[in-house]
Parts: C-alpha cells; sequence; structure tokens
C-alpha cells in the first residue's frame, strides 16, 4: 500500500510590530537630560575631590600647628595736667625749703695780715627766681579776696580760691560748673515782690557770686518763662572778659517784668523740662533755680501744671548722663506747701536743698 504524505501548507508568521522612529524633539530632549546628567555627575566629582583636598590640608594643618605665642604690648598713657594741677604742685614746690649756705671764705694759712670775714648775704637774693612761686603769688593775686573767703554781701559770701566753695542765699554749696536758672514769669515776679525780695535784688546777688567766682570755675545763666532766653549755649570760663560779658548781659538782658520778647528769646512749649535739658547739657556740677515751685507747659496744647513725675523722671535721667552728681537748689518765693513736698522728693534725689526766699 502506497501512502502519499501531502505538504500541509505552514501558517502564516505573525507581523512584528514595527519599531517606532523618536522624532527630532524626543531625541533633543534625550540628549539634553544626558548633558545635565554628565554635568551633575561632574560637579559631584569636583566637589568630592575638593573635599577631600580640604580635608587632607585641615590634618595636615593639625600637625603642623605652630606653637602659641603670647605677647602683651605695653601701653603708656600719661594723663593730661589741669590748671588746677599745675597750680597745686607749684603751691607744694613753692612750701618746699630753699637750700641754706653756711660755709665762710676762711684763711687756713699763717700770713702776715689777716683777711677780713666776709660779710653775710642773704643767699636767697642771690638764687634763680622759682617759677613756681611766681605762679603762686599770681594765682594769689587773680584769686584776690575770694581766695580768703570774704563776704561778697547779704547772705553771699566768697568761697575757696579755687572757686569750688560758694554761698548764695545762704545755700553752701561745692561746684566749679554752675547754672543759675531764673523763672522770670508774672507769677514769680508778684511773689518775689511780696515776700520782699524782688528780682532786682536777685541781680544783685547774682553780680556778686559772677564777681566771686574762682579761676577755675565756669559758668552760664538762662532766665525763663515758658520761652527762655540763655545767656551762652555752653559753660563760659571765669576769666575776667566774660565775667564783664556776663555783667553786661545782667545789666542789658535782664528780665523783671514777668515778660519775655527779642531775637534772643527762644520759644519753648514745654517750660522748664527744656530749660533742664539746656543746662544739663553744659554738663554742670551745681544748679541754682529761683522759681515760685509751680512750673508749667503748653505739652498737650492747653497750659497745664508739669506733672512731678514727669519731672522726677526727667531729671533721674538727665542726672544718669553726667560724670558727676549736680546738686539742684531751688529758692523758692511763697510756695505751695504741696509743690514744696514734691521738689524736696526731687531735690533730695540730687543732693539738693530747698530754700525759700523772704524778707527777714
Amino acid at each position: 500500500m502506497i501512502s502519499v504524505k501531502l505538504d500541509q501548507p505552514s501558517a502564516p508568521e505573525p507581523a512584528r510590530p514595527k519599531k517606532a522612529v523618536p522624532s527630532r524633539a524626543d531625541r533633543a530632549k534625550s540628549n539634553r537630560r544626558a548633558v545635565i546628567g554628565s554635568i551633575i555627575m561632574g560637579s559631584i566629582v569636583v566637589h568630592a575631590l575638593i573635599l577631600v583636598i580640604f580635608a587632607a590640608w585641615k590634618v595636615a594643618t593639625y600637625f603642623d600647628r605652630p606653637e602659641a605665642r603670647f605677647e602683651m604690648k605695653r601701653t603708656v598713657k600719661i594723663p593730661a595736667k589741669t590748671p588746677e594741677h599745675k597750680m597745686n604742685v607749684a603751691q607744694h614746690e613753692a612750701m618746699t625749703p630753699k637750700p641754706v649756705f653756711t660755709d665762710k671764705l676762711v684763711s687756713t694759712r699763717p700770713i702776715d695780715f689777716a683777711l677780713p670775714e666776709m660779710p653775710e648775704v642773704d643767699m636767697n637774693q642771690m638764687l634763680p627766681l622759682d617759677p613756681s612761686e611766681l605762679i603762686s603769688d599770681q594765682v594769689n593775686g587773680l584769686v584776690g579776696s575770694a581766695a580768703l573767703g570774704s563776704g561778697l554781701g547779704n547772705g553771699f559770701s566768697g568761697g575757696g580760691g579755687s572757686g569750688d566753695g560758694m554761698s548764695f542765699f545762704g545755700i553752701q554749696a561745692e561746684g566749679n560748673r554752675i547754672v543759675l536758672l531764673f523763672d522770670v514769669s508774672s507769677s514769680v515776679v508778684n511773689k518775689a515782690n511780696e515776700a520782699g525780695v524782688p528780682l532786682a535784688r536777685i541781680r544783685e546777688e547774682t553780680l556778686k557770686l559772677i564777681d566771686g567766682l574762682g579761676p577755675n570755675a565756669k559758668f552760664s545763666m538762662i532766665q525763663f518763662t515758658q520761652n527762655y532766653k540763655p545767656f551762652s549755649d555752653e559753660l563760659m570760663a571765669a576769666t575776667d572778659s566774660n565775667k564783664q560779658a556776663a555783667r553786661d548781659w545782667v545789666e542789658n538782658e535782664w528780665v523783671e517784668s514777668g515778660t519775655m520778647s527779642g531775637s534772643k528769646v527762644v520759644s519753648n512749649p514745654r517750660g522748664l523740662m527744656t530749660v533742664l535739658e539746656k543746662a544739663f547739657a553744659m554738663r554742670p556740677n551745681l544748679i541754682f533755680l529761683i522759681s515760685d515751685a509751680s512750673f508749667q507747659w503748653r505739652e498737650g496744647g492747653g497750659i497745664s501744671d508739669i506733672p512731678f513725675d514727669d519731672l522726677r523722671k526727667r531729671i533721674d535721667e538727665l542726672s544718669e548722663e553726667l560724670p558727676e552728681k549736680a546738686p539742684i537748689h531751688l529758692l523758692g518765693f511763697a510756695p505751695d506747701e504741696e509743690d514744696v513736698k514734691e521738689w524736696k522728693r526731687i531735690l533730695r534725689r540730687t543732693d539738693g536743698e530747698f530754700t525759700e526766699l523772704k524778707k527777714p
């Protein structure tokens, strides 16, 4: 039996899907990613290399650290000598005893005739002049009666020759940087006249105070109502010319009418507050305030009494800014008892005191 095997047709192979061809935009994006990746990898490698080098340098410096050396440079500071120091030194040197010469010319070899003894001569006249003695004499001449503490009027006497001690209307005070504050408002003028101590008397005692200032003193004055008029913006040395300028100011600018006017008057709505700030800016160590102990201002627009709490706080702040405490002495005309009580609390904090001015 013959079998015939017929070839059956094979099944057709499935069609392979065609690989998608990337577009030009996809290829550009792929290239950018590759570039960014290579940049990041390069940056990481560079930073890692820098860190390795830095770590190696730090380790090397640790082992090669120099020995510690301590040096202290000496600074020599010579303090400035003040005129007071110079005069004290001159006075001390003037008090030192002068050398005494007792040697005489004598002959120890016998001769036919004897030499007469030399006449006694005051050797001090042959010595060079002592500069310190000259300075001491000049200082005594400048100080005059103030150095002797001689009286300068009723209720006032001169202090020590240096100008550090004085008495003003019976108040003994120490200081050589003095500011005088005069309240010349109409209420003060009226109360001063009623008390028998008019402002004309205050003017006379002020002139005596100025005349009695020593050569080391400095001073200034301010008159005020609400506004104020200063003699100077800073303390003036108590020289003859400055004393004369102060006398002229008192004679020509002194206010006794209760009102202020003129080009030299400074507008001031804060009253005593601004005047105290002006006075403390001169860095005094002694302040005299002449008033009736009642002060007003226009801080809120209308006129009203300055609160004592604000006064106390501001004076404490101003006092802390000074190199040394400046006592405030208030001389008042017919003050109210409540005002006196509050002011005594304030003045006590400055080592000052309150004195009522009235006819003895």
